[in-house]
Order: C-alpha cells, then structure tokens, then sequence
C-alpha cells in the first residue's frame, strides 16, 4: 500500500523506515539547500582552525557580526546572532508578546507554532493562485486593521517562492507603523533571487524601527547542521533585551568562525547564483510547456507546481520520485495549498534531469 504521511524534508529517516530507501541515498528535492553543498574556502580551511574549540567564543560575537556586517551592508550594531533563525524567532515571540500574529501564507509552519507557544494566536493572509501567489498590498492592510499587532513575511516565500520587492514592503511597513505593527520579514531565500538587492528590506532597517529580518546559513550556504542565525533590527531596544535574554555561547567557536569564512567566500556565492538562475530558467522552461502542469514564477531556489492532470495528485509525484530516490515536497499539508501542489528545488543538472524523467512521465 501507499504511504499516506507527508513528509518535511528533513524527514529522511522517516522515509528510510517506510520505503526500505537508506537515507544516504536519497536526493532530496524537498530540504531547498544549495546543491554545491558547503563553501569552498571553508573545506578546505575550517580543520586548521580547530584548536579554537579549547577557547570559549566571544559572547558579543564581535567578529562575527562585523563579518555578517559586511556581507549585509548593516552596520554591525544592528545585528544579533542565534543558534540558528530558530532560536531568534523564538526569543523574538517571547519578548513582544504578540496576542493577534498575522501570517502571510501557505508559508513555514514554524512561525504559527512559535506564536502559539508565547500564548498568541495566529490568524492567516491568503496569498491566491489567481494573484500567481503575489501579495496584494490594499487588501493585506484592509486585513491588518483588526487588532493585529504582528505581521509576519517570508521573503521570498516557502512554498510559493514569491518575493515582495522593497517598494512594497515599504509601503507595508508605513501603515504598519501607523497601527503600531511589528513585522518579522524571513529572508531565509533572498540570496537565491536574480536581484537580492531589490528584494531584501536590510536597507529598511535604518529608517524603520518596526521591523525584524531573520536569516540563516542553512539554505544558501548548505549548512544546516551548523545552526547559525541572524537578524537585522534598527530597534537596539529590542535587540539589547534579546541579547539579555539569549543563553551565552549558543553558537559554538567553530560555527563561528566558519561563518565568518562563507560570508567572504565570493567565488562559491557566484557559483551559487549562476548555477540556480541556469537551472531555474531551464527546468521551469521545460514544465512551462507541458498541459499537464501549472508553473508560478519562481524567485528562489525552488518552485511551485500545479497538477491539471485530474488523474495525478501531489502524492502519486512524491510516491513515483522516491521510489527512484528523489524526495520533492508535497504540498497539500500546506494552508489554502491542495493535493495537486507539489514544490521541489533546483539540484545539479544531472539530478533535475532525473527528477524531470519522473515528473514527465508520470502524466503520460
């Protein structure tokens, strides 16, 4: 029989156990991490600093954040560093309190479940498939009139892989600073767009003080397991109270300095790009032409597929790719997404022509 659970992408020992499928072997279309796997200059460099580890880190993370400073174009004040975005969103949640949150989705389900945890409730802002998943700013602020106190953005979208550019989000944060509105902005994807620079709102930081951006090393620099986060914030009260409250040390020495390795690693953000926009343009190109599938406008590393095919759910594309171990994410556990929705990221080319075989194939 078929399986019936959904699967996250981090899900590989889950997978392993139903499908009889070692997790080594997998492909997974689902995780969204860059396919070159880690910075160059940090494998080749990382062992020779490793008698760092005798020494406790710094606990302001100086170094660190005049690095990420760099990279960002913030001044280093701005920011604070986590153990991964996760432990910012959590510290973030329990120091403003928000009672009303204001998601905009289908997006990652760990923004409502940290709300829930702080004793807030979470209410939801319907990006449509007529819009092509783009976010209608008039009709975001009719719903922003109802008592909510926190707005929260993913930027470029999980799973939509939608953006808001900076004009937009500007207009956002003007009448969510008349409401007296915090807005949390993931930025989780940005470096994957063709122009990260027209979409990020860092620069929004020095002239709003209303606004938090979270970012990681997870996805764009293929480092999870390292679980180093950071945001940007104008507002020092808030980041001082952050500071106060996070445990110290909660990035070890190592994931320290290797951040400070991948942040100057241009050669291999250049490889990153050009290797995603390649990939993006082609594969999208190729399904872009087929009846039987709906492609939105993908701006991150990944993107988001509609099944016309009445025949073929989400479940029977995730069910015939891993049985070829190739793991896509199927969508219809996300809000207002159904089982004809499926995402999957951009891999080397040989690997997305292997999932494009299966893909095809199944609506034949």
């Amino acid at each position: 029989m078929r399986p019936k659970e959904h699967f996250h992408g981090s899900d590989l020992e889950k997978i392993e156990a139903v499908y009889g499928i070692k997790k080594e072997d997998i492909i997974s279309f689902s995780a969204n991490v860059n396919p070159l796997g880690v910075s160059f200059r940090l494998k080749e460099t990382l062992t020779g600093h490793i008698d760092a580890i005798t020494k406790y880190p710094d606990r302001e993370y100086t170094s660190l954040r005049k690095c990420i400073s760099g990279y960002t174009g913030t001044d280093y004040h701005n920011i604070v560093v986590g153990n991964g975005s996760t432990e910012l969103i959590s510290l973030f949640i329990q120091i403003t309190h928000p009672k009303k949150a204001l998601i905009v989705g289908p997006t990652y389900s760990e923004y409502e479940r940290e709300v829930s945890m702080g004793g807030g409730r979470s209410h939801y802002f319907s990006l449509t498939e007529a819009s092509e998943f783009q976010l209608d700013t008039a009709s975001l602020t009719e719903e922003l009139s109802h008592d909510v106190d926190l707005l929260i953005l993913c930027n470029p979208n999980n799973p939509t892989s939608s953006v808001i550019k900076r004009g937009q989000m500007r207009e956002i944060l003007d009448y969510c600073k008349r409401k007296s509105i915090t807005v949390l902005v993931d930025e989780t994807y940005v470096e994957f767009t063709e122009e990260p620079e027209e979409v990020t709102a860092i620069p929004l930081t020095e002239f709003y003080n209303n606004i938090i951006i979270l970012r990681g090393i997870s996805k764009f620099f293929a480092a999870p397991g390292l679980r180093l986060g950071y945001a940007v914030c104008g507002n020092h009260d808030l980041l001082k109270e952050i500071n106060q409250r996070k445990n110290p040390w909660t990035i070890n020495s190592l994931a320290a300095i290797a951040g400070e390795i991948m942040f100057t690693d241009e050669e291999y953000m250049d490889e990153t790009r050009k290797l995603i926009r390649t990939e993006r343009r082609r594969i999208c190109g190729i399904l872009e032409k087929n009846p039987n599938f709906k492609v939105f406008q993908p701006h991150a590393n990944f993107v988001l597929v509609k099944i016309l095919n009445d025949k073929v759910t989400s479940e029977d594309v995730f069910d015939a790719a891993i049985r070829k171990n190739l793991m896509v994410r199927d969508c219809s556990t996300f809000p207002f997404l159904s089982n004809k929705y499926f995402r999957f990221c951009f891999m080397l080319p040989e690997d997305n022509d292997r999932l494009l075989d299966v893909i095809l194939d199944i609506v034949q």
